[in-house]
């Protein structure tokens, strides 16, 4: 079997229009990184910003699977620079993964170097602690626990509802651990509230906006599980809409609002507009029907993918085309037994849904996919898709946007290699330069 460095050179040189560093990121994010003890963040005391486990888990591991990077948490994201490859600036999502053929570790010199097959090909850069992590809440709670930044800090991501109503096998995205990572995290004793409260997330916010003199955080993300029934009395877009109210209204334009929800009908998505928020992310998860109807089981029984595709349309109209912005899960196309079994047949069916929403003037983007051990499709595909699927839905994402003459999407910063922030896939490295947007 020929070794990870030949397969990632080997794509290179297949894609040379293609940045490198997006090449290595989506492997770092499909397959994970290990981590030395002296990579790992030293929790809240130490001087790197820890990982803050946000939403899932984002390992390939239980955190008892983990070892010492449970017990000192590796950090939320690396930056890599230089090594033989000449990377620009490349912001990575960590997802852990000890197994895997990549390190982060000291070199001889004591500097932290990325290593794959034992050779040294990336200078790693930590994320220095923010100062507004080290002010508590008054209650004690930490800034990190309640208003976590992701994004080299761009991105403040307020996952209030950290369970999803979509429970059990007959209604659980097959993909997805948002249950289980917040049972792993109370089975641990580490803090992790299932509602927060709204006056808790205000109070983190007014911290952050003490403290971030430098102004690099952006925007915020209102995000958690589904709600199909009510929480607090509230059914989805009330309770959500209520933390867009109360943060628009204290702290009026400071950032670019954005809301990852389910499709909602079109006069529920016009309350989230009236609340403030700006960006609507009405993830649809993955195009394939027949792998929608067997990935999303909840969300196919409650909306279905025909109505969840037109309540996206809808919302076109509310918040503009620009400005809706729906996910996908990139990766789990490939996923056995049902998935698709070659790479040319997941990117078309990909693409037909790309092209689907960009005709549109809609711009999806996507979150690489990360098989966590927990979720049924994790455990049936520990390695999750192709390195060769990621690098050629870069090339194709990149085609159909310029095909339909659509720019890269609002609040996401900058893209392009280099300057990208954004953690979770690549592909606003693989988009041409842009400037920072304007808020």
């Amino acid at each position: 079997m020929p070794s990870r460095t030949a397969l990632v050179e080997g794509l290179m040189d297949r894609f040379p229009h293609l940045p490198r560093e997006a090449v290595i990121k989506e492997d770092l994010l499909r397959g994970g990184m290990a981590f030395d003890a002296s990579a790992l963040s030293g929790n809240d005391g130490g001087e790197v910003k820890p990982k803050s486990y946000f939403i899932f888990s984002f390992d390939h591991g239980t955190l008892p699977e983990l070892g010492e990077a449970a017990l000192r948490r590796p950090p939320e994201e690396v930056v890599l620079t230089g090594g033989p490859y000449g990377l620009r600036r490349t912001v990575v999502s960590v997802r852990v993964n000890p197994a895997s053929p990549y390190r982060v570790s000291a070199g001889p010199d004591g500097l932290l170097g990325l290593y794959l097959d034992g050779a040294r090909i990336a200078d790693v850069g930590l994320p220095p602690m923010p100062d507004y992590y080290r002010h508590a809440l008054a209650n004690g709670k930490s800034v990190m626990e309640v208003a976590p930044t992701i994004q080299w800090g761009y991105l403040i991501y307020l996952t209030v509802f950290r369970v999803c109503q979509y429970f059990g096998a007959k209604q659980e995205c097959r993909y997805c651990d948002i249950n289980h990572n917040w049972h792993q995290h109370k089975a641990a004793g580490r803090p992790y509230t299932g509602v927060k409260p709204v006056e808790e997330v205000l109070e983190a916010l007014e911290i952050i906006d003490r403290h971030d003199t430098a102004g690099a955080s952006t925007a915020y993300t209102l995000t958690g599980g589904a709600i199909t029934g009510r929480v607090g009395g509230r059914d989805e877009a009330g309770f959500y809409g209520r933390y867009a109210q109360a943060i628009e209204e204290r702290f009026p334009g400071r950032w670019i609002g954005k809301v990852v929800a389910q499709a909602l009908p079109k006069a529920d998505v016009r309350r989230f507009h009236d609340y403030g928020i700006r960006i609507y992310h009405p993830n649809y998860e993955v195009w394939d029907e027949r792998l929608f109807q067997l990935y999303c089981p909840g969300k196919e029984r409650h909306v279905g993918r025909d109505e969840w595709h037109r309540r996206i349309l809808d919302s076109a109209d509310v918040f503009g085309p620009r400005n809706v912005i729906p996910n996908f899960v990139a990766g789990v196309e490939m996923a056995a037994p049902a998935g698709f079994t070659t790479v040319d047949e997941a990117i078309a069916s990909t693409v037909e849904g790309l092209r689907f929403f960009m005709s549109h003037g809609i711009v999806p983007r996507f979150t690489t996919w990360c098989p966590e051990p927990t979720t049924p499709l994790g455990r049936a595909n520990p390695q999750g898709a192709p390195l060769e699927y990621h690098v050629r839905l870069l090339e194709a994402y990149g085609a159909t946007m310029r095909e339909f003459g659509l720019s890269s999407p609002p609040g996401y910063g900058p893209a392009g290699p280099g300057r990208a922030v954004f953690s979770v896939s690549s592909f606003m490295d693989s988009l041409p330069e842009t400037p920072e947007e304007a808020k």
